[in-house]
């Protein structure tokens, strides 16, 4: 088993910064990825960016692509969400998640990550316009 725990979120400004981070425990030895979902109210949640927990490539939504970076700290055990540029279509609970299965493209790797059952509680991010 693998337990995430996140923080960071808050309340942030249109163009401001937050970086948000989750943690690693249990069974950590095991994962393959590590990545952040988003939940804006009323809407289903989204992929934001995924990391190769071993070697480090990155994959992200186009919403993402150019302002959050994804990062990751294996001694920690520790990923990251540097998101810059914020809008107000931003604001969600963003949630971490993890999977402990090999897959061969970034498409089946979010779905892993969506299957694989290891969730953070979530965190708030609000942006204000």
């Amino acid at each position: 088993q693998v337990q995430l725990v996140e923080s960071g979120g808050g309340l942030v400004q249109a163009g401001g910064s937050l970086r948000l981070s989750c943690a690693a425990s249990g069974r950590t030895s095991g994962i393959n990825f590590m990545g952040w979902f988003r939940q804006a109210p009323g809407k289903e949640r989204e992929f934001v960016a995924v990391v190769d927990w071993q070697f480090g490539p990155m994959y992200y939504a186009d919403s993402a692509m150019g302002r959050f970076t994804i990062s990751r700290d294996n001694a920690k055990n520790t990923v990251y969400l540097t998101m810059n540029s914020l809008k107000p279509e931003d604001t969600a609970v963003y949630y971490c998640a993890a999977s402990t299965t090999p897959r061969s493209n970034w498409s089946l790797v979010v779905t892993a990550l969506r299957e694989s059952g290891y969730w953070g509680q979530g965190t708030q991010v609000t942006v204000s316009s």
